[in-house]
């Protein structure tokens, strides 16, 4: 039996900072110990603005903060996951000038205080306790690929457009698109991404590197939330959180600090009841159930 709570659509909530947040622009469920994030605009084909990436911090806000959700999901209503930045809201920008997220009201900070380099739009996302993946369909271009980028795992459907977009509006690249582009496919081969902002389908994605798997589209968001179920029952969450965050700080410290912190972090570990329960079960040869 599935066990979810839902905020629909224009519904008033409150996170247990107890910051009410009207969602327009998202929707949150959780669903087996996943937390699903939908961004909501469907019309627009999920085109960003300050509106959604205000609701979808707090939507990262209540996955990090429900002791019972393990793993994040992110995904796109309707047909496409995001075209990127709202062509509106981006005639407002230049008519201002510069950026104008339009919104006075404080954001939440989800995955912020890990490490001053992690308290950034998106790179929080290392910062955070739980695995974060994103299933992708239809297209995610420039912010919307940036997003996708600073996600852990990365599903997609057949067919699905990525770009970064930037080039051909006159723009540099995006929210660290220049940062970690390189490191999941190489300097060589983000660099022609990056440079010649062009569209590359999910099998060239996959080859790249850049994504995990492909599918087609009616069986993403089941692989995707399947996969996750099965990590937030498989894997002990201290070890997930553990893990991923070992990986992010591993890119911005030496190896001999790297080494020095696991063994650290092998002692302290190997206190904890979920230790205990691991290594029962690999005794019992059974599932440990975490």
């Amino acid at each position: 039996m599935i066990a979810s709570f839902v905020w629909p659509w224009r519904m008033w909530a409150v996170s247990p900072r107890q910051v009410p947040m009207e969602l327009k622009a998202t929707a949150y469920e959780v669903r087996n110990r996943v937390g699903l994030i939908t961004l909501n605009r469907p019309d627009r084909g999920n085109a960003w603005t300050g509106r959604m990436d205000t609701e979808y911090r707090w939507c990262l806000q209540q996955a990090e903060d429900d002791a019972t959700v393990r793993v994040i999901v992110v995904n796109g209503a309707g047909k496409r996951f995001s075209v990127g930045g709202d062509s509106q809201a981006l005639e407002g920008h230049v008519e201002r000038g510069g950026y104008d997220r339009g919104l006075t009201d404080e954001q939440a900070t989800p995955g912020y205080g890990l490490h001053p380099d992690f308290d950034q739009p998106f790179a929080a996302h290392f910062g955070l306790s739980k695995p974060i993946i994103a299933a992708v369909h239809g297209a995610a271009a420039g912010i919307g690929l940036a997003l996708v980028s600073f996600c852990d795992l990365r599903f997609a459907a057949e067919g699905t457009k990525f770009t970064t977009a930037h080039g051909k509006l006159g723009l540099p690249a995006e929210y660290g698109l220049s940062w970690i582009l390189p490191k999941i496919m190489g300097v060589t081969r983000a660099m022609e991404i990056l440079l010649s902002s062009r569209v590359f389908l999910a099998d060239e994605a996959l080859e790249l590197g850049f994504l995990n798997e492909v599918l087609p589209e009616d069986e993403l968001l089941p692989r995707v939330l399947a996969y996750a179920e099965n990590l937030a029952s498989s894997v002990a969450p201290t070890s997930l959180q553990e893990t991923r965050r070992q990986i992010y700080l591993d890119m911005h410290r030496p190896v001999g600090d790297s080494i020095s912190e696991s063994i650290r972090l092998l002692n302290e570990m190997m206190s904890t009841p979920e230790y205990s329960q691991g290594v029962k079960a690999l005794v019992e040869k059974r599932p440990p159930g975490f």
